[in-house]
């Protein structure tokens, strides 16, 4: 029978392997450095291995420590996080949604305190990706996404539609009468190649060859063209901020692409309480499923 090794020793080995040092540890945990080293070599008798290696230049793992150490980390983690939503004053379920950086700034941020408000024991961790996300190895709950709602393994759920339009700086707009003009400017382009020329076939323009810079977000591409860069092609509505300033101007009112921003989520994965709030807040805010600014 496996003999009981200490909770103690645990998180005085734990501590030290974060910090690589027994006196950041014993100043963490409020013990001293000799409580510390008295306990991790404890710890190594129990075990039968050396979990440092100890020289003038500090600690270092040995590969015995390198193995055991994740797993305390994120056992204690776990403690840690638990305990804290029992200080916050109740049972907090996490929830983690990632979500591309444009509906994210231009959509979301003003609307999460309501959110947070409506539904206080839901503890919402907002990561932001280019559209390129991995629900399976990031841990995901949710992830917002612009496409036309097919991704492998994922249901999906329209938010809002957000057709596009060309963007750009005042100065460059003076230089543009009609749709053909853009051919003369430099065109920002997305990782979606598609889209531009969707666009051009929208305003009766065909066979055009896009040319210009390469972005994987729309924010950047955005100041790229608030800088006079070119001319971006965005969802124009998630840019009213930069377009009420005049940062911004949009030069022609043809719109284009029928996709939007979705709500993704892994067939294999029942939705939490915490999952059917979200989701249900969050697609109540665009009933008619077309991106429209709110108060």
């Amino acid at each position: 029978m496996r003999a009981t090794i200490p909770l103690n020793a645990l998180r005085a080995f734990e501590a030290a392997a974060r910090h690589l040092s027994f006196t950041r540890a014993a100043e963490e945990l409020c013990v001293t450095q000799t409580a510390i080293s008295h306990q991790v070599k404890g710890l190594e008798a129990r075990l039968g291995v050396s979990l440092f290696r100890r020289s003038n230049r500090g600690l270092k793992l040995t590969d015995e420590g390198l193995a055991l150490a994740p797993t305390l980390f994120e056992a204690f983690g776990a403690i840690d996080r638990l305990l804290e939503q029992f200080e916050a004053g109740g049972l907090q379920e996490v929830l983690t949604v990632s979500a591309v950086g444009t509906f994210v700034v231009g959509a979301l941020l003003e609307q999460l305190p309501a959110f947070r408000i409506a539904y206080p024991l839901v503890d919402l961790r907002l990561l932001t990706n280019n559209n390129k996300v991995d629900v399976v190895a990031e841990g995901l709950d949710y992830a917002i996404r612009f496409g036309d709602g097919a991704w492998h393994g994922c249901e999906a759920e329209l938010i809002c539609r957000a057709p596009m339009s060309p963007l750009c700086a005042p100065q460059l707009a003076e230089r543009l009468q009609e749709p053909a003009d853009l051919l003369r400017l430099p065109l920002l382009r997305s990782y979606r190649p598609q889209d531009w020329l969707n666009w051009f076939r929208a305003a009766g323009i065909h066979a055009v060859n896009v040319r210009g810079p390469l972005f994987d977000s729309s924010l950047i591409m955005a100041q790229a063209a608030i800088r006079g860069e070119g001319v971006a092609l965005a969802p124009h509505a998630l840019f009213q901020r930069e377009l009420d300033n005049g940062q911004l101007v949009r030069p022609f009112a043809i719109e284009a692409g029928a996709d939007g921003y979705w709500l993704t989520w892994l067939k294999s994965h029942p939705p939490s309480p915490a999952m059917r709030a979200f989701h249900d807040w969050l697609t109540s805010l665009w009933p008619d499923r077309v991106f429209t600014a709110r108060a």
